[in-house]
């Protein structure tokens, strides 16, 4: 189920009502805890958060006039999803997140590269998530970024 939205209260306002309080939990939990450069923008049709060109004028290597994406939520047909690139990108996080929602969470962890998916919208580790997101500052993240898109040497 692809939502359409122009703004993220547009986005937020089309996530069907059973999941809405969840979603909105999510989106501010991800505000408050993110730290201070990332912008929240509309980003690949879901709601994001990006290292603006302001801070790296580079962008995304895919698409350079799209600033750098870090997080974006998404309702998807059957659960909220969250995707944290970070969690592709540094393995140190993804074990310590891994760790921390199976001592947080007694359901199994449903999770792909770098997206976490929550078919439960009531079983959101909120704070668990704040911690997560808390983690790397936009440098921190453009440090990871550029040598995860740079081949070895």
């Amino acid at each position: 189920m692809k939502i359409v939205a122009a703004t993220i209260e547009e986005y937020i306002s089309k996530v069907p009502e059973e999941r809405k309080q969840a979603f909105i939990g999510l989106y501010e939990t991800v505000s408050r805890s993110l730290p201070s450069g990332f912008v929240p923008m509309m980003s690949y049709g879901m709601v994001g958060f990006v290292v603006p060109h302001e801070v790296y004028p580079d962008g995304y290597h895919c698409n350079p006039a799209l600033p750098l994406p870090f997080i974006n939520l998404a309702n998807q047909k059957n659960f909220i999803a969250l995707y944290h690139m970070g969690l592709y990108a540094n393995p140190e996080l993804m074990k310590w997140f891994v760790s921390a929602y199976a001592e947080t969470i007694s359901t199994k962890l449903d999770m792909g590269k770098s997206c976490i998916r929550f078919k439960r919208p009531h079983q959101i580790p909120f704070v668990l998530i704040g911690q997560l997101v808390s983690k790397l500052t936009p440098q921190d993240w453009i440090e990871i970024y550029e040598k995860m898109k740079s081949p070895p040497n």
